[in-house]
């Protein structure tokens, strides 16, 4: 789930210990299957596909399963199925817009899993374009705190296309055009800094500020839509202030 950075940073650190980590894993390995088969199992030509095996390993999943899914992907080993990227729009509680990014090996499961988690969780589907128009394709690395500062992040990703670091509490989110990703990736490693991810996400550029009631609602919408098999990201237009975090937390 992205779109809001204090929730999704909640989210981050709930997915170690998450009971579903199983699906988290699946959804990991599918991602890395596809980065592979589109781009080929070598992880030097194929930055979409070394990011994804480093997201898996951050998300301890074993080497042998991240091994057999670049095996797959890359034609290499039997047994890969044909996944097409798909994205919904739509409409969450108190008018959030709603990106639904599905990889899915049958169109017609991953639409109805879709339609059924939004108008059942005061949701409503939109036509295609009339809610992706609210984001942009972003670049977003983040970075856990540990013993940096801002500006030893900011130093290390200007030069490299990097257009602002946010703080999220416990870790700093590093937003750039999705070309300069890889750049502004391989500026960390330069640098000698950790990060726990780099992806190409959708950003929104308004955002709708959310009570406790609608931050409950728009997160349970979320958890329904990622507790589908097909459904690998979520993106929304809210913002939720610390105060109603805390009390949606407690």
């Amino acid at each position: 789930m992205s779109g809001h950075s204090k929730w999704a940073t909640t989210k981050h650190k709930k997915a170690v210990i998450d009971a579903k980590r199983g699906k988290l894993f699946a959804k990991l390995i599918k991602n890395i299957e596809v980065a592979a088969r589109m781009g080929g199992a070598d992880i030097d030509g194929n930055p979409t596909l070394y990011d994804a095996i480093q997201k898996a390993k951050k998300q301890s999943v074993p080497n042998k399963n991240i091994d057999s899914a670049v095996k797959r992907g890359a034609g290499l080993e039997a047994g890969g199925a044909d996944y097409e990227t798909i994205m919904y729009e739509g409409y969450g509680p108190n008018g959030v817009a709603v990106l639904i990014e599905c990889l899915t090996d049958n169109r017609n499961r991953a639409a109805s899993d879709v339609r059924v988690a939004m108008t059942r969780n005061g949701g409503s589907m939109a036509d295609p374009g009339s809610v992706s128009y609210l984001f942009n394709r972003k670049g977003v690395v983040i970075v856990p705190k540990a013993e940096l500062s801002e500006d030893d992040v900011l130093g290390a990703v200007l030069d490299a296309g990097a257009e602002e670091v946010n703080d999220l509490g416990e870790s700093f989110e590093v937003l750039s055009e999705a070309t300069d990703l890889v750049a502004v990736r391989t500026a960390l490693q330069d640098a000698g800094i950790d990060y726990d991810s780099a992806e190409a996400n959708f950003v929104p550029t308004m955002q709708v500020e959310l009570d406790e009631d609608g931050a409950r609602k728009i997160f349970k919408l979320i958890d329904v839509l990622e507790d589908s098999d097909d459904v690998q990201n979520v993106f929304a237009n809210f913002d939720v202030s610390d105060e109603v975090m805390e009390k949606v937390d407690a």
